[in-house]
C-alpha cells in the first residue's frame, strides 16, 4: 500500500532548565526561515525544525524531519522526533493548524501511546505566521477583530498605532497598561480617536474623604450679635474646616492658613473673623482675590449676605469694572478688591482706614511665576501699612492646593489649618482628539450630563477649560445645548448674566480660560479639559487640581467627573518643550509642587522698586519679610542706572513706572527708545527680545 505525505508541518521544542520538556506542534504558515522573536510561551527553544507525515497501515507516522541550523535545514532520522515526544512531559498542538490536520496528529501520537500527553491549545496565528510559538491563556489572550492574539503582538499593534499618532511615553504607558487591563486591542485604539466607553476612559476614582471632625454648633460662636444672628441663620453647625479654623483661634484673631479642598467652606473662616471684627468696631475688612472675575462675583454675594449690616465696596480699578470708579468707597466696612488693586491704593499712597481683617484667597498664587512676585510684595506692603499704624490687624490665607503647607504657614507668620476632604467622588477620564474632534466629544459630553439629574434633583452641567477666548466662543457655538463662553473679555454684564443662568440651571455648560480656575463659584458637575494649557504655558499641578476641583458640589451632586481631551504629540506654542500627552499624565500623576516665589531680574527690580516707594527707608524690612528671596542689591544696582531712584529715594519717572505696574527693564527700553527717537515698531520689536530671553 502507498504511502501518503501529509501537510508540512512545523515543530517546536521548549525546554526549561528543570528538564519539563514541552512539544509544540503547528501547521507552518509561512516557507520562510521562522523568527525566534519574543513569543510569550515559557522556557527556551532547543529545537525549531518541519516534521512530514506519512500514512502507513498503522496509521500516520513520521516521514521526513528537518531542523533549522542557521539559515540551513539539516536532515534528522524522524525516529528522533518520536524520542523527543517520548521524553517530553507535555504536547500541544496549536488550534492554528485546520481540524483534519489536528486530527492526523492526534492519530500519530495515539499510535505511540502518547495520546495521554497531548492537548490542542489555542496560539497567537500573528506568531504563527512568522514562525514562532506562543500559546494563549484567558489571562494573556488580546482581542482583536475577531481573533485573539498574545500580548507582545498586540502590543507591536499598539506600538504601530501610537508612532503614527505621535504618543509620547507617558500615553504610551498608560495605553499599554489598559491593553492588559482591558484585553481588548479595538478598544484600546479607539482612544486614540475619543472613545468614551468609561469602562476604558476612566483613570481613576478620587474617593470622598471625611475627617471625624467635632462641629462647632453656631450658637457657641459668641461673635457680634450681627454676625452672630446672620450665621445662625444659614447654619445649625460649621463645617469641618470651619470648625476647626474656630478652635485653632480664627475669631479671636489668631493669622492663619487655611488649606482644604474646593467647596469645603474656607471661605467662611474669613468672613466671619472680618465681619465679627468690623461690627465690633475693630476695622475694615479687606478680602482680596486674584481676578476681577472672582472680585465681582465675592462682591455680589458679600452684598446679598451682609449689606444689611455692612457697607461693601469694591477695589479693582474703574478701567476694569463697568462704571467710574465710584463703587469704590474706603470708609466702607468690607473692600473687596484684586490683589493690583489694593497693592495700586499702596503705592499711590491711599489711606485705606483701620484695616481690622485682612483676607488673601488663592494665596497658592504665591507660586506663579508671573504673578506670583506682586502678591509677595502685596502682603509685605500691606503689613507695613498697617504695623507703621500700629493696627491689630488679623490675617487670614485661603487655598485649595498649597504642597508644603507647613513651610509656608512658617513663612507667612500663621498658624496652619489643614483639612483633607473631599465632599464628592471624582472619576477622572483621559481620552485621546485632535482640536478638530474635541467639540465633538464634547458636545456628546455635555449632553449626557446635561440629561442626567442627581439624587438631589439637579441637572449635570459642565464647565469645559479651554487656553483662548476665541477658543471658547468656538465651543460654545458648537455645542447643541444652550452654553456661553465665560472670560475676561466679557463685560461685566454679560458675566453675570452667564453666572445668573448657569446658577438657574439654564445653561448646560460654560466654556471659559483662566478666569474660571481661581474658584468664580460655578456648581458644575463636570469638569472638561479641552486644552492642558492656559494661553502657551502648560497647566502646573496646583492649577489642574484648582480646576478639576470645580467638578462635583455637595449640596448638588452625588459625584464629580472629569475628563482630560488629550491632543497626541500636540502644543499651543513653539516654546513648549513637552507635547500635551505627556503633560496629561504628569498631571495625573503628579504630587502638588511647593508653593514658593521666586524672583528673577524683573520681578526683583519691581518689587523693589514698589518697597522703595511705599516704605521709603523701611523698605528693606519689607524685602526681608517676603516669602521669596530677593536680591535686593542687584536690584537697586538696576535702578540706579535706569534713574528711577536717587540713592534711596524713588524718582518722579520710578514712582511713575511704579503706579502703572511696569517691568522696570520693559519701562527703561521704552524711555531709552523714546529717547534716542527710535521708530515705535523698533520699540516694540526690543520688547519682545527681551521677553524671549
Amino acid at each position: 500500500m502507498s504511502q501518503q505525505v501529509a501537510a508540512v508541518e512545523t515543530l517546536f521544542l521548549h525546554g526549561r532548565s528543570d528538564g519539563d520538556f514541552t512539544v509544540a506542534v503547528e501547521q507552518s504558515g509561512s516557507d520562510r526561515a521562522p523568527e525566534q522573536g519574543r513569543g510569550t510561551s515559557k522556557g527556551t527553544r532547543v529545537l525549531h525544525g518541519r516534521l512530514e507525515l506519512k500514512q502507513t497501515d498503522a496509521g500516520p507516522r513520521p516521514a521526513r524531519l528537518r531542523v533549522q541550523d542557521g539559515s540551513d535545514e539539516v536532515p534528522r532520522p524522524p525516529d528522533q522526533f518520536v524520542e523527543i515526544a517520548r521524553r517530553a512531559t507535555r504536547i500541544r498542538i496549536s488550534q492554528q493548524t485546520g481540524r483534519a490536520d489536528r486530527d492526523r496528529l492526534r492519530a500519530m501520537f495515539a499510535g505511540y501511546q502518547l495520546d495521554e500527553k497531548v492537548k490542542a491549545v489555542r496560539t497567537c496565528r500573528h506568531c504563527a505566521n512568522d514562525g514562532r510559538y506562543s500559546p494563549l491563556t484567558e489571562e494573556t489572550a488580546i482581542r482583536a477583530s475577531e481573533e485573539f492574539i498574545c500580548p507582545d503582538c498586540a502590543m507591536r499593534e499598539l506600538d504601530r498605532e501610537a508612532n503614527f499618532r505621535g504618543l509620547r511615553s507617558g500615553a504610551r504607558e498608560r495605553l499599554e497598561e489598559l491593553l492588559l487591563d482591558v484585553g481588548d486591542l479595538e478598544r484600546i485604539t479607539d482612544l486614540l480617536s475619543g472613545n468614551l466607553d468609561p469602562d476604558v476612559t476612566r483613570f481613576d476614582t478620587v474617593s470622598a474623604t471625611t475627617d471625624e471632625i467635632d462641629l462647632v454648633e453656631t450658637s457657641s460662636l459668641n461673635l457680634h450679635p450681627g454676625i452672630q444672628s446672620n450665621l445662625e441663620a444659614r447654619f445649625d453647625t460649621l463645617l469641618p474646616v470651619q470648625s476647626l479654623a474656630v478652635d485653632n483661634g480664627a475669631v479671636d484673631g489668631e493669622d492663619q492658613l487655611v488649606v482644604s479642598a474646593t467647596a469645603t467652606g474656607k471661605t467662611l473662616v474669613g468672613e466671619m473673623a472680618g465681619l465679627d471684627r468690623v461690627l465690633s468696631g475693630e476695622g475694615t475688612m479687606l478680602f482680596l482675590v486674584p481676578l476681577v472675575a472672582l472680585a465681582n462675583q465675592k462682591y455680589e454675594q458679600f452684598q446679598d449676605r451682609y449689606g444689611d449690616i455692612a457697607n461693601v465696596t469694591i477695589r479693582v480699578g474703574a478701567s476694569r469694572i463697568n462704571d467710574d470708579g465710584t463703587r469704590f468707597d474706603p470708609d466702607a466696612d468690607i473692600i473687596v478688591g484684586t490683589y493690583e488693586g489694593i497693592d495700586h491704593a499702596l503705592r499711590t499712597g491711599k489711606d485705606l482706614g483701620e484695616v481690622g481683617t485682612v483676607v488673601i484667597d488663592e494665596v497658592h498664587t504665591l507660586g506663579e511665576q508671573s504673578r506670583g512676585h506682586r502678591l509677595d510684595g502685596l502682603v509685605a506692603r500691606m503689613k507695613h501699612y498697617t504695623e507703621s499704624r500700629n493696627q491689630d490687624t488679623q490675617w487670614v490665607y485661603l487655598s485649595a492646593t498649597v504642597g508644603n503647607p507647613e513651610e509656608l504657614a512658617g513663612q507667612l507668620g500663621a498658624r496652619l489649618v489643614e483639612f483633607e476632604e473631599r465632599p464628592v467622588p471624582i472619576e477622572r477620564h483621559v481620552t485621546f482628539a485632535n482640536g478638530q474632534e474635541k467639540p465633538r466629544i464634547e458636545n456628546r459630553l455635555v449632553r449626557r450630563a446635561f440629561d442626567s439629574r442627581s439624587s438631589k434633583g439637579y441637572r449635570g452641567q459642565t464647565i469645559i477649560f479651554t487656553n483662548s477666548r476665541r477658543r471658547c466662543h468656538e465651543i460654545a457655538r458648537k455645542l447643541e445645548y444652550d452654553a456661553a463662553p465665560y472670560h475676561a473679555g466679557l463685560d461685566y454684564g454679560r458675566r453675570k448674566t452667564v453666572e445668573r443662568k448657569f446658577g438657574d440651571q439654564e445653561l448646560a455648560a460654560v466654556v471659559t480660560t483662566a478666569a474660571l480656575a481661581a474658584g468664580v463659584d460655578f456648581p458644575a458637575s463636570q469638569v472638561i479639559f479641552d486644552s492642558l494649557a492656559m494661553g502657551i504655558e502648560w497647566l502646573s499641578v496646583q492649577e489642574f487640581e484648582q480646576m478639576l476641583g470645580r467638578a462635583g458640589r455637595p449640596d448638588y451632586h452625588d459625584e464629580g467627573t472629569v475628563y482630560l481631551l488629550v491632543e497626541p504629540d500636540g502644543s499651543y506654542h513653539g516654546s513648549q518643550e513637552m507635547t500635551e500627552d505627556e503633560v496629561a499624565f504628569k498631571l495625573l500623576k503628579g504630587e502638588m509642587e511647593s508653593v514658593r516665589t521666586v524672583y528673577d531680574e524683573s520681578a526683583a527690580v519691581e518689587e523693589t522698586l514698589a518697597n522703595l516707594v511705599v516704605a521709603g527707608s523701611e523698605a528693606k524690612r519689607l524685602t526681608d519679610r517676603m516669602v521669596g528671596e530677593v536680591p535686593t542689591k542687584h536690584a537697586l544696582g538696576k535702578l540706579l542706572e535706569f534713574g528711577f531712584i536717587d540713592g534711596l529715594e524713588p524718582t518722579r519717572l520710578g514712582r511713575v513706572v511704579c503706579r502703572h505696574f511696569l517691568a522696570p527693564d520693559g519701562a527703561f527700553t521704552m524711555l531709552d527708545g523714546l529717547r534716542k527717537e527710535k521708530d515705535p515698531y523698533d520699540i516694540v520689536a526690543d520688547l519682545e527680545l527681551m521677553d524671549e530671553e
